[in-house]
């Protein structure tokens, strides 16, 4: 008689290690008190809440609308003229030309276009008697000189000079006439910031006045630019100032008191 294997897909039983119907039941089923998975989080504008949301949509309904609003006035302020620019001209400026000032100064302030030295000569008392004048002296080129390469220049080089003269400028007018009560001041100022600078002898000779004068250059348009203006020097003389000790710091006055004996 011929031996047969036993019908595995007949058998009601699985081989060792197999899973019934009523176990893959009870492990597709949740076991029961288990906790069930949580639902994911709604993120973005959806997960607001109506009056949230109805905050937002108001909130960029108007921030497009006031960029709209501004595009617009600025297309229609630099476009040619139209009706339409014509008609809300009015308009237009108001939104264009606010209350507040508008101008490069904040971000990109205006270069200088002139340049501005401040130069002086001194009339000396020599050994003999006789008077002498000096050249003129660039007191300006001395502090670009003492600038130039120095990566830490002093305040004093930087400014002492040229707020000095603006202090005198803005206390006379163009003829050199005081218009306010801080003009002597001013003089003295100036006097003694330029007097530090001389000494109290110059070429063996006693410093007895100096007159300072402002030399004016308009700087030269680039190449590519299509203006020209004159680039000639404009000179504003000062009157002759008489130097006193007062004028002088402590140790020169000492020398220049000598000087004069």
């Amino acid at each position: 008689m011929e031996s047969r294997q036993p019908d595995e897909s007949r058998a009601g039983i699985p081989d060792g290690g197999g899973v019934t119907g009523a176990e893959a039941a009870a492990q597709a089923e949740p076991a029961e008190g288990g906790a069930a998975a949580s639902p994911r989080p709604v993120l973005g504008v959806a997960g607001l809440s109506p009056v949230s949301r109805i905050i937002v949509a108001l909130a960029i309904a108007v921030l497009v609308g006031v960029v709209t609003v501004h595009l617009g006035a600025g297309f229609l302020h630099v476009a040619p003229a139209n009706t339409l620019s014509k008609k809300h001209d009015e308009t237009i400026d108001r939104i264009v030309f606010p209350e507040f000032e508008q101008n490069w100064r904040l971000f990109a302030p205006n270069p200088l276009q002139t340049n501005i030295h401040v130069e002086v000569r001194a009339q000396l008392r020599m050994p003999g008697g006789d008077t002498e004048e000096t050249g003129w002296v660039d007191l300006t080129a001395m502090d670009h000189e003492n600038i130039r390469g120095n990566p830490a220049p002093s305040h004093t080089v930087q400014n002492e000079l040229r707020r000095g003269w603006d202090y005198w400028t803005d206390t006379h007018d163009e003829d050199n006439r005081a218009i306010s009560d801080r003009a002597d001041l001013a003089e003295d100022y100036v006097k003694r910031i330029v007097m530090r600078r001389l000494g109290p002898v110059l070429n063996e000779g006693r410093v007895e006045k100096i007159q300072l004068r402002q030399t004016s250059r308009r700087i030269a348009p680039p190449p590519w630019s299509s203006e020209q203006w004159d680039t000639a020097p404009v000179y504003r003389e000062l009157p002759w100032w008489i130097v006193t000790g007062e004028d002088l710091m402590e140790s020169d006055r000492e020398v220049w008191e000598e000087s004069a004996q």
